[in-house]
This record gives structure tokens, C-alpha cells and sequence, in this order.
């Protein structure tokens, strides 16, 4: 269990530090900023690569909305779903300490939304909340379901990192993409309290959205 709990750790920091990161440091970058597309691709970038290298152990969830739809269908035992979710919250968490660090150090630094997920007033583009229950939960649906249905040996990680990055050029925009939330928990907690007050969406949501995604995933049956 120690090997498993520091994968998903390692795992959901990777993923918040590159994710997060490309948005907080590199996105508006003067000149040179890589904007949507390539923060999309970062995130897709970290599952994919640390899917190759700790998927073995762990099964490389680093959301605890995968971690629960597996459970859900039975592919996870129930003592390991807390043991998880507490290390993907602690892994997102410590990368964002991370990334504060790193972004202080730049003249006039100031702490801003710092790649925290919102709605309203703190949507990057105003969406309401209807607007972001609707593409949290169909996206965390679709990932969840991909998940769990691509079963070529080898290339499940790039189909999971390919889905990612399609799900955050989608949904950039409306919330900055949660889909997961302990890597929406590990920013608000440094982009500060209105950030937090709406931190329950983007837990209820893709929690929702992937136990339904696992459902029909289980409920999806190969040809005889």
C-alpha cells in the first residue's frame, strides 16, 4: 500500500505542477505565452507520462474521481479509496506550495486566480453555474469512461492524456478545467477564500460525473 499511496502522491503532484504550472507561469508569458492549447496539452502531457511510469503501481488514478468510479465498479477494493484520495490532495497540494514559491519570485508578483477552477465572477469567461455543472460533470463522465474502457496494453496512457488535454481545450474557458478535485483543492487553497467557497462544485461534480461515467462503462459490453 506505501508504494501505491506514493505513486498516486508523485502522480497528482506531477500533474498539478505541470498542469497548473504552464498555466500560472508560461500560458500569458509576454510574447511568447502558450495560451490555452498549451496548458491543455501540459495537463494531457503529466497523466500521460507518469501513467508510463507509475501506472504499474498504482493504476495511475491521480483524481480521486477516477479512484471512486472504480470502486463503484468494482475495480477498486473500498480500503483503498480514502488512502488514495488523501494522497492525491496531498500530492496536488504540495505542488501548488510549489508552484507559489516559484511564482513569487517574480517582480509584482501577485497571487491571482493562480489555475484555480470557479464559476460566475470567477469563471475565466463568466460562465454561470449551470454552465459549469454541465461541462465538469460531462467531462469527468467521458474520463472516467475512457478510463476504464481502453484496455490496449501500452497505449491506454496515451488515450487518458489525449482525453485530458481534449476535456481542458473544451472547458478552459468555463471553469479553467477541474475534472478532478484534488487538483482544484491544491490551488484554492493559495488563490484564497472566494476560490474555496466554491471548491464543493468541483468535488460534488466530477464525483458525480465518474461514478455515472463508471456505471455505464461497466454497463458497456464487447461483442460476443
Amino acid at each position: 500500500m506505501q508504494q501505491k499511496i506514493a505513486a498516486e502522491f508523485l502522480g497528482t503532484f506531477w500533474l498539478t505542477f505541470g498542469g497548473c504550472g504552464s498555466a500560472i507561469l508560461s500560458a500569458a508569458f509576454p510574447g511568447l505565452g502558450i495560451g490555452f492549447a498549451g496548458v491543455a496539452l501540459a495537463f494531457g502531457l503529466s497523466v500521460l507520462t507518469m501513467s508510463y511510469a507509475v501506472g504499474s503501481i498504482s493504476g495511475a488514478h491521480f483524481n480521486p474521481a477516477i479512484t471512486v468510479g472504480l470502486w463503484v465498479a468494482g475495480r477498486l477494493p473500498a480500503m483503498d479509496v480514502l488512502p488514495y484520495i488523501i494522497a492525491q490532495v496531498a500530492g496536488a497540494t504540495v505542488a501548488a506550495a510549489i508552484l507559489a514559491l516559484v511564482a513569487s519570485g517574480r517582480p509584482g508578483f501577485e497571487i491571482g486566480e493562480f489555475a484555480a477552477n470557479g464559476y460566475g465572477a470567477l469563471s475565466p469567461g463568466q460562465y454561470s453555474l449551470l454552465a459549469a455543472v454541465v461541462v465538469e460533470s460531462v467531462g469527468t463522465f467521458f474520463l472516467v469512461f475512457i478510463v476504464m474502457r481502453v484496455t490496449a496494453p501500452g497505449f491506454a496512457p496515451i488515450a487518458i492524456g489525449l482525453t485530458l488535454t481534449l476535456i481542458h481545450l473544451v472547458s478552459i474557458p468555463v471553469t479553467n478545467t477541474s475534472v478532478n478535485p484534488a487538483r482544484s483543492t491544491g490551488p484554492a487553497l493559495f488563490a484564497g477564500a472566494d476560490y474555496l467557497k466554491q471548491l464543493w462544485l468541483f468535488w460534488l461534480v466530477p464525483l458525480a460525473g465518474g461514478i455515472l461515467g463508471a456505471m455505464v462503462a461497466r454497463a458497456v459490453r464487447e461483442r460476443p
